[in-house]
């Protein structure tokens, strides 16, 4: 079915439970009228089925709690062609969950219960080392403990396998760090707070690649939401502008991004390819509500002009 090298995403899964509303509330104001949906999501298990759905050849390293949300995303994601062998159960830990509000223009607020997501240690990975072995690209976001992200990015790559990060949420990362890494996938704030430059166009975004290249990661993909990405591949810079479309909700757009990126390498893509296949299809992934329920399949991606 997929002809393309193997994805690995070591990361979050979490139920967004989300309110669609005219706006968002300010502090101490409750707000009615809005519309409630639940979904699966977490940036891990986003970008899993976000490549999965787009051709990729996908498996999960993840861990839920022993309850309902845990057994309920499993199942989906078996659904959806990802593997699932090396998703775990903490025994004391919920599921990870999210509460998001989105308002009339697409924009959302979030807060994050990391539960058993926070429990992703060095040891569950050791348990999940067959993945990492069989795979070509390791993928990584940062919803699970930082010496975890620090500990496979520092095995696949002396394995040889291409470790990508997408550092969100956003925080300072160790040099170390990104030397392991093949792939940087930051947007706006993420980059300034790797490389101290505010990003407001694709000038300061130059700049701001620039520097985080100079710490250790050759290859630095920023995305600058409505604008587009700009890429830094060894020392020559390219831009890909984002298609025109009308957004409703912006969650998971990046991790669509991501996933897709991921996928277009791993079928043999030049980097330049895979960011044009990742901006097609997270500017689908705006036009719809919700995380997973958003991201679109490899047949849609002609919907984009």
């Amino acid at each position: 079915m997929n002809s393309g090298k193997k994805i690995v995403v070591v990361g979050s899964c979490n139920t967004d439970m989300v309110i669609k509303a005219e706006r968002l509330p300010i502090p101490g104001e409750t707000i009615l009228g809005g519309t409630f949906l639940m979904n699966p999501g977490g940036k891990g298990a986003n970008q899993a089925v976000a490549a999965a759905r787009l051709g990729g050849d996908v498996t999960l390293i993840s861990k839920t709690g022993n309850d309902v949300f845990g057994k309920q995303s499993v199942v989906l994601y078996n659904s959806e062609n990802v593997n699932t062998d090396f998703i775990s159960s903490d025994s004391k830990l919920p599921s990870g969950v999210a509460l998001i509000t989105v308002d009339s223009m697409g924009e959302n607020c979030i807060v994050v219960a990391s539960g058993a997501n926070a429990n992703l240690k060095p040891s569950d990975i050791d348990k999940a080392m067959k993945a990492i072995d069989n795979s070509d690209f390791v993928l990584m976001q940062l919803e699970i403990p930082l010496e975890t992200v620090e500990y496979v990015a520092e095995i696949a790559s002396a394995k040889g396998k291409k470790v990508i990060l997408n550092p969100a949420p956003a925080r300072a990362l160790s040099n170390s760090l990104l030397k392991h890494l093949d792939l940087i996938i930051p947007n706006k704030s993420e980059a300034e707070i790797l490389s101290g430059i505010k990003v407001t166009d694709i000038e300061t975004a130059k700049q701001a690649a620039e520097i985080i290249a100079k710490k250790g990661v050759d290859n630095v993909v920023i995305t600058l939401g409505s604008q587009g990405a700009l890429i830094r591949e060894k020392d020559s810079f390219q831009f890909v502008a984002a298609h025109k479309v009308e957004a409703v909700d912006t969650t998971a757009a990046g991790d669509t991004f991501c996933g897709a990126l991921c996928v277009g390498l791993s079928e043999g893509k030049t980097i330049l390819e895979s960011v044009k296949l990742a901006v097609r299809a997270s500017a689908i992934t705006v036009t719809r509500m919700g995380a997973q329920s958003s991201l679109p399949y490899r047949s849609e991606l002609s919907l984009i002009e």
